[in-house]
């Protein structure tokens, strides 16, 4: 850090106009994003429903439509009549960017076109599959809709390229208005607590790059890789949420430096050496946790991943190399546009006596802070148990939404509508039929047909009652799974319900080795920081305990609909994706704070301090950063919550109260009452040691303690 500051230091001008240079064109990969991006990635391509639906369509073509227009007859009119206005409507569409005939209730014969009509005879349907990759498909919608759209005819779409189309469009308004709103109020806070217009711009501005950074990393990565539509959104707000954090840690530690009388230079230098240290080990936690993303083999999980490192780093990098420029280009100017000169001290203060008073308190009886706490939240986390995980559907998109509600007409109105599941039968062949009548009798199927056959393969279509992707259709995929067959006889399913258990599957199974990996890194980086085997123990433990009250909430509201309808949120299983996503921030935000807090206490403690005094220096110098830290990415990733899509509400609520529960009750309350339980050992095997004579740092911190009236 002190070479980095030396590197600054040199020309701070210069490095400030390169680094805003280079991150806004690295930021020019981000342009066009929207249409290289896909809601799919969430299934196992190595899955046992993958290999049966590649089969499917290598014999048969593509069973999963892109595009269903729904045609309602008006008043007055039948479904004959509307026979040539839709003929002339598909006749519109380019053969080139078809990979099948689009089929519809007038160009087939029964039993087919019974299939295509609605159970009142006053709807009917046309099937669109589209030929290209699955990024060139969604990007074909628009067209293809106005192409099928009849003027005077209510006309309605649904299928897999529309409902992709509608979660982007959603899913881009949505990022925009978050960033609109989250930005001035994030300024209006930083404001607030630096006392001054200067300071609190300068987090911002580090904001500011990193999304744009983050924005074409996400863009670089889309040209080679499948990229969820969510990561956009995620990467973009934890990006600017971080490099907020990070800038209002090494403002606040230059302002201290400054106050405590050191020159311009000097403060950058220890700022970087202190606050500038624990922002690298927080960055490398969040990689590390982010990594462990890497061992699901969903693309969709794959690209949040690398997106989220992406974002982490460039917030590290950014708050490293321009914050410090800035500050020695500022200098002591940092305090101008303020109301009070000493607005900052005040606050200063003010805080020293809050947390003091709460520090106070937990020393005094910190055996019963730490049952009554770990009691609060084993309480929060129960709901837990019962938890089950799916995927994300059209349920995604907030009722009322046009193609939900016309995915949900379509599973009433054409029963055939849903993909059902299709059952692949190889080997010997000959015991198809017994097959047959052994998955008719499956509960929750309701006709079984059979599509083609050769000498070694059969394939089947089961028609389910439920629809595709809903928890029954995913048990009755499974009952078929368990069917006993013939001795050299295999039976594969495939379909869309297929794939979510497929994939919850491969998410369930892999989930212990993401959690082992990002322990294993965080006991490594956290032993490295602080020369400590317990501190890194208990840190993984606290992270434990927020995450599991965490998702204890989440299925309270999302599983189990308490508040549901307050929140305007669908219920049913968690999205296995949001999820794991939930687990890398949260795991790696824990951390981070407890990185920050445990800096102080281990800087002090290595000046001289005891434990208790330790914990008093650690929380009043670092209860008001980090409270302050944890409203603004609260507030920056909470604007998810504003979001109609289900996942995003997941992940806003998820960070929201995962953020509350880690500055207050955990940090706050927990972790000084067990640091002062812990004693000695805390810093073992390092021993209590001093490395140097009190700085004016040191000096600064006992004055304002001692002035709190916390001793």
């Amino acid at each position: 850090m002190r070479l980095l500051s030396r590197l600054v230091a040199a020309s701070p001008k210069l490095v400030l106009a390169a680094a805003v240079c280079c991150t806004v064109l690295f930021g020019l990969f981000g342009l066009n994003l929207q249409n290289r991006v896909s809601i799919g990635g969430f299934d196992d391509p190595g899955s046992e429903s993958a290999q049966v639906d590649k089969v499917v369509r290598d014999q048969l073509g593509p069973q999963n439509p892109d595009v269903i227009a729904v045609y309602t007859v008006p008043p007055g009119q039948t479904l004959a009549d509307l026979g040539p206005r839709v003929t002339q409507a598909v006749d519109r569409i380019a053969p080139d960017r078809l990979a099948r005939k689009v089929e519809t209730y007038w160009n087939n014969s029964p039993p087919r076109q019974g299939l295509l009509r609605s159970t009142d005879g006053r709807q009917a349907l046309a099937v669109v599959f589209l030929a290209g990759d699955e990024t060139q498909r969604i990007a074909a919608y628009p067209d293809i809709a106005a192409a099928l759209r009849i003027p005077g005819v209510d006309t309605r779409f649904a299928g897999y390229s529309a409902l992709a189309n509608e979660i982007s469009d959603q899913s881009r308004h949505d990022l925009i208005r978050a960033e609109s709103l989250s930005l001035p109020v994030t300024l209006a806070i930083l404001v607030l607590v630096f006392g001054g217009v200067v300071a609190a711009a300068l987090p911002v501005m580090v904001g500011i790059l990193t999304v744009v950074g983050a924005l074409g990393a996400i863009g670089l990565i889309a040209r080679y890789a499948e990229v969820s539509v969510f990561a956009v959104n995620v990467v973009s707000l934890l990006g600017l949420g971080l490099a907020i954090d990070y800038g209002l840690f090494l403002v606040s530690r230059y302002r201290e430096e400054l106050d405590a009388g050191r020159s311009v230079p000097q403060a950058v230098s220890r700022s970087m050496a202190t606050a500038g240290r624990t922002i690298t080990f927080s960055a490398l936690l969040l990689a590390c946790a982010f990594a462990g993303t890497f061992v699901f083999p969903q693309a969709a999980l794959r690209s949040l991943g690398f997106g989220a490192i992406a974002a982490v780093i460039l917030a590290a990098l950014l708050s490293l190399i321009v914050l410090p420029a800035a500050l020695l280009v500022l200098g002591p100017r940092i305090t101008r546009w303020t109301w009070r000169a000493d607005a900052f001290e005040r606050g200063e203060r003010r805080a020293a006596r809050f947390w003091g008073r709460v520090v106070s308190a937990v020393l005094r009886r910190p055996g019963a802070v730490v049952v009554a706490v770990t009691a609060l939240l084993l309480v929060m986390a129960a709901p837990l148990a019962s938890v089950r995980l799916g995927e994300i559907d059209h349920t995604a998109l907030p009722a009322g939404n046009p193609t939900r509600a016309t995915v949900e007409e379509l599973t009433a109105q054409f029963p055939a509508a849903n993909s059902g599941a299709t059952v692949l039968i190889r080997g010997d062949t000959t015991t198809a039929a017994a097959i047959v009548q052994r998955v008719g009798g499956v509960p929750g199927v309701r006709q079984v047909l059979r599509l083609s056959s050769d000498h070694d393969t059969v394939i089947l279509h089961a028609t389910l009652d439920a629809p595709d992707r809903s928890p029954a259709a995913n048990e009755t995929v499974t009952r078929i799974r368990q069917l006993d067959v013939p001795a050299g006889t295999e039976v594969q399913v495939g379909g869309e319900s297929a794939t979510v258990v497929d994939g919850v599957d491969a998410i369930t199974d892999r989930l212990p080795l993401m959690i082992a990996i990002m322990i294993a890194a965080t006991m490594v980086l956290l032993l490295c920081a602080f020369r400590s085997v317990m501190l890194p123990i208990k840190a993984v433990l606290m992270a434990a305990l927020s995450l599991t009250a965490t998702f204890g909430v989440l299925s309270w509201i999302f599983y189990q609909g308490h508040l549901a309808g307050l929140l305007g949120v669908s219920t049913g299983p968690l999205s296995g994706g949001m999820v794991v996503l939930i687990i890398a921030v949260v795991f790696g935000l824990s951390t981070d704070y407890e990185v920050f807090l445990l800096s102080r206490m281990s800087e002090a403690h290595r000046a001289g301090a005891d434990t208790a005094g330790a914990v008093r220096t650690g929380i009043v110098r670092t209860a008001r950063v980090i409270t302050a830290a944890a409203a603004l990415l609260i507030l920056i990733t909470g604007a998810f919550t504003l979001s109609p899509l289900t996942p995003m509400r997941t992940l806003g609520i998820g960070m929201i109260v995962a953020l509350f529960i880690d500055a207050t009750l955990v940090r706050m309350l927990l972790v000084p009452a067990l640091v002062q339980l812990m004693g000695p050992i805390n810093w073992w095997p390092s021993g209590r040691r001093r490395d140097r004579e009190p700085t004016a740092t040191d000096h600064a911190t006992a004055e304002l303690v001692s002035s709190a009236d916390i001793r």
